[in-house]
């Protein structure tokens, strides 16, 4: 599309819409990318991710000087009838969404109308009149993705068909191949960068009995993609083993690697992790995208009111604060970002973590190395030589580290932590269960936090609708609020890939320690008693803030009550 993104790039300068150094800037950015894209196209994606310019300013002015319609896709559905006139194929290869088709005439939005050759050759081809529009590219793409019912990337399922008749004894030297040589390694490749793409956080091929499964994991749901031939197995497995530097002669036990690498201008680490299976060897990708950790608090999913809690809690200058919940719940994102909110030159924070995912700008952070004694409990005793105001310590799992991080509390440190138990007021009985007594449990305590996470509705195509009254039922709505509630669930659109949903946030339950509670746990009361008297000083459970957010029409009912429990009685 470079011919269109030159003209959208000159239509910029001529128009002023951006001054000499944030057309440098994404120069530079397009330069540095060293990407298979032209320099027009990813400077164009620069100045639009950093919201350096109004795209749809800059696609009026075109559309204008092409005489062309501005069409807004999100307000314009396609016919069956224009949908017949092309086929996927066509739709694909000219990067053409039909609309409609009256009088015969085929109205259509192309990804490229400055490419007014393509189009008269389509026109040629169907044998009708066809008038352009102008509509984003990106849009463009998703839409054909969804009105066609593609559900995997047209590249990807081309590729796919070629390596069918690939043979895997001419797939050469992994080790040293180049692109040319090796068409498994531009699989890999473009398997990564879909999953990126598409917002994935895992990627998982899994060997089955007749089939080596793909799966992608998008907002904590995994999505089945096409699958390679099964006799490619080996080499896309060697291949991925081979950039995460794992042994490839190893096929018996688990390894693991990381592999760095640069996608869109963005920094991107993925965990690698490997399992023998029956049918071979299992490799998960976690994708580490710094970028997701630059959030505020508000995009967390807090309300106001229990920002202000959170704000308070972890500016402190002493004590324990624990996030608690299952593995995936968010716990991780949620310290960074309180440790961002807080990183400020006069203090000093270091973080012990297994192992370090995310790099963070100004703190000084340690990687747990058993096989050298650099354990927890072995970091935490040196970190505390070093006079720091803040410690994170990844995960207290045993007395020891609890003991050391109780002791670092009461000694004038901020300790941030997490713990796996369901619910907030349970950090107290798993720290006592740990060993550490409840009289230094209730001194050195502040808070706990319990989390889990839920799909937002998609803020493109969400629409108001009216719950069922089992799941209104479910959630303890009551008459009173239903009056005032704002209930939204998403149509399906091509942000979304269909299914309602875009990115996730939290729901919380915030335990904090006052007094009564303290000498509560000091007496060594039940979690039950400590739960009661946390809900009489109004602590909201995750389904109640859940709860709250549905009737904000952040998310839905079914999305809370998959993802948390009703309070006891």
């Amino acid at each position: 599309m470079s011919a269109t993104d030159e003209y959208l790039l000159q239509l910029i300068e001529d128009n002023g819409l951006v001054d000499d150094d944030q057309l440098s800037a994404a120069s530079e950015f397009a330069i540095e990318a060293n990407s298979e894209e032209s320099l027009s196209s990813l400077s164009i994606k620069f100045l639009k991710e950093q919201g350096v310019v109004d795209f749809q300013v800059v696609l009026q002015l075109m559309a204008e000087e092409l005489n062309m319609e501005l069409i807004d896709l999100n307000q314009f559905e396609s016919s069956d009838e224009a949908l017949k006139r092309l086929t996927k194929e066509q739709a694909l290869q000219f990067r053409a969404l039909p609309l409609s088709f009256n009088n015969g005439e085929l109205l259509i939005a192309v990804a490229d109308p400055v490419d007014f050759d393509s189009i008269d050759n389509l026109a040629h081809i169907l044998q009708v009149s066809v008038i352009q529009g102008v509509a984003d590219p990106t849009e463009i793409d998703e839409r054909i993705r969804l009105d066609y019912n593609i559900t995997e990337d047209s590249r990807m399922q081309g590729f796919l068909e070629d390596m069918d008749d690939l043979d895997v004894e001419g797939v050469g030297d992994l080790a040293n191949a180049s692109e040319e040589d090796a068409p498994i390694i531009k699989y890999v490749q473009l398997l990564i960068s879909e999953a990126i793409k598409r917002r994935s956080s895992d990627i998982h091929l899994e060997p089955m009995e007749k089939e080596f499964r793909v799966r992608y994991r998008i907002d904590g749901s995994l999505h089945k993609m096409e699958s390679p031939p099964k006799r490619l197995q080996p080499a896309i497995l060697s291949r991925l083993k081979l950039m995460g530097d794992i042994s490839i002669a190893e096929k018996r036990i688990p390894q693991d690697g990381r592999i760095s690498l640069t996608a869109g201008g963005k920094e991107i680490d993925l965990r690698v992790s490997t399992l023998p299976t029956v049918y071979g060897e299992s490799i998960v990708m976690r994708i580490l995208d710094k970028e997701s950790l630059n959030l505020g608090l508000p995009q967390l999913g807090f309300f106001s009111d229990d920002q202000t809690d959170f704000e308070q809690i972890i500016q402190s200058p002493d004590g324990i604060f624990l996030v608690t919940g299952p593995t995936g719940s968010g716990k991780s994102t949620t310290l960074y970002t309180a440790l961002n909110c807080i990183n400020k030159p006069d203090k000093k924070i270091i973080t012990v973590e297994d192992p370090v995912e995310y790099q963070l700008s100004g703190i000084n952070q340690v990687s747990v190395i058993k096989e050298v004694g650099m354990t927890f409990s072995a970091a935490l005793r040196s970190m505390l030589r070093q006079a720091p105001n803040i410690i994170m310590v990844g995960e207290i799992r045993d007395k020891e580290t609890a003991e050391i991080a109780v002791n670092a509390s009461l000694t004038g440190h901020m300790v941030f932590s997490t713990l796996h138990t369901n619910d907030a007021a349970s950090a107290v009985t798993r720290l006592v269960d740990i060993g550490v007594k409840p009289f230094l449990v209730a001194a050195a305590l502040r808070a706990a936090l319990a989390q889990r996470l839920v799909r937002n509705n998609c803020m493109n195509c969400k629409a108001p609708y009216t719950p069922e009254i089992k799941e209104i039922q479910a959630l303890g709505i009551r008459d009173d609020q239903i009056a005032e509630a704002n209930f939204m669930k998403g149509t399906g659109c091509p942000k979304c890939n269909g299914n309602g949903y875009r990115g996730r946030i939290g729901v919380f339950e915030i335990f904090t320690v006052n007094d009564e509670i303290e000498q509560m746990i000091y007496e060594g009361c039940s979690i039950v008693d400590l739960r009661r008297k946390a809900r009489d000083l109004g602590m909201r459970i995750m389904r109640e803030d859940g709860t709250r957010k549905v009737l904000a029409g952040v998310t839905t009912p079914n999305e809370v009550l998959v993802s948390t429990v009703a309070a006891e009685e």
